[in-house]
């Protein structure tokens, strides 16, 4: 009786170990939706894939490209993906059933916040805004100005929070084509091309501070950074559900003084019904591996454990949250 009592005894602690060995090296394959190939988010793509690996070797998270954040509300919702990126403006349009959802979605869950700046900028050609004294997006309207106007194209959520910019300082499209002027709706590389053709006078886009295509209009023609009032500002962003921003003034050469704007940021999110265990390794994945979110671009320097504990727009997958908890990071 003892010998049999012992055997069972090793057993179950052989088989326990297995079991935590099982835990500890989980394998995922996992497909993570995004936007376009190449862009900023296909990079995020790869560092998500690269942190679950350290985590969890033999692991595999295949960046899917798709139309954008408010697709991938939709590929969440289908679960199509296990994991997506969506801006916080596309994540409370969902919620709220607004364009271009025929109802409210309400499916997805956050797992992390990845990013918060991506501002809109206003970037104006300097000798336009001299010619017609332009040193706020309000003067636009204010003094009937005839801009050509680049927006995002239509069905990026950049476009939709530069139309509602637009509309908020009385400057709609309707206006400035009555004054002369007209709002393009083009991709942000088109958009360079025009500016620097001279067939544009303005940018307005969700970029980056710094980014590679605005140095490289910067060196083409002389521009101008145009703030946004605090009016303006928190009637768009409470639109929104977005954040402001203030880029300072030394983020360019050519810029005079610190710009108030608006800001996205995106998140990553998983479905309400995704298995727990898999939103617990991946967030905690993400958390002690950040250095490999960071290296994918500079842009990404500044994302930490906090910041991904911050969302406010959507709720937590309860087992995402559980490790933030965890962690002290809520």
């Amino acid at each position: 009786m003892k010998r049999s009592l012992k055997l069972l005894a090793l057993c179950a602690t052989f088989s326990t170990g297995i079991a935590f060995s099982g835990a500890a090296s989980a394998q995922y394959s996992l497909t993570l939706c995004g936007a376009s190939p190449g862009g900023l988010w296909s990079l995020i793509g790869a560092g998500v894939d690269n942190a679950v690996k350290a985590a969890h070797p033999g692991s595999t998270v295949t960046y899917q490209t798709s139309g954008g954040g408010f697709a991938n509300v939709m590929q969440i919702e289908q679960k199509k993906c296990d994991l997506a990126l969506i801006h916080d403006a596309e994540a409370k349009a969902a919620l709220n059933g607004e364009e271009p959802f025929s109802g409210p979605i309400d499916s997805m869950k956050t797992v992390a916040v990845i990013y918060t700046w991506a501002p809109m900028q206003l970037i104006v050609n300097r000798d336009f805004a001299e010619e017609h004294g332009i040193s706020t997006l309000e003067d636009i309207a204010a003094k009937q100005v005839p801009a050509r106007i680049l927006l995002n194209r239509r069905g990026n959520v950049a476009s939709g929070v530069g139309e509602s910019m637009l509309n908020a300082v009385g400057a709609s499209i309707e206006n400035l084509e009555a004054w002369g002027g007209s709002v393009t709706f083009a991709a942000s590389k088109e958009q360079g091309e025009m500016m620097r053709d001279r067939r544009a006078d303005a940018i307005l886009n969700s970029l980056f501070v710094n980014h590679s295509s605005i140095r490289q209009l910067a060196e083409a023609i002389e521009l101008s950074l145009v703030p946004i009032t605090e009016a303006t500002a928190d009637t768009v962003a409470a639109e929104w559900s977005i954040g402001k921003y203030t880029i300072p003034a030394d983020a360019y050469d050519w810029a005079d003084n610190d710009t108030l704007t608006v800001t996205l940021s995106a998140q990553l999110f998983a479905h309400e019904d995704a298995d727990p265990e898999m939103v617990k390794d991946v967030t905690a994945a993400l958390i002690d591996h950040v250095d490999q979110m960071q290296g994918v671009h500079k842009a990404m320097s500044p994302l930490d454990a906090k910041l991904m504990a911050g969302a406010s727009t959507v709720p937590y997958h309860p087992a995402a949250e559980a490790v933030y908890k965890d962690k002290g990071l809520m």
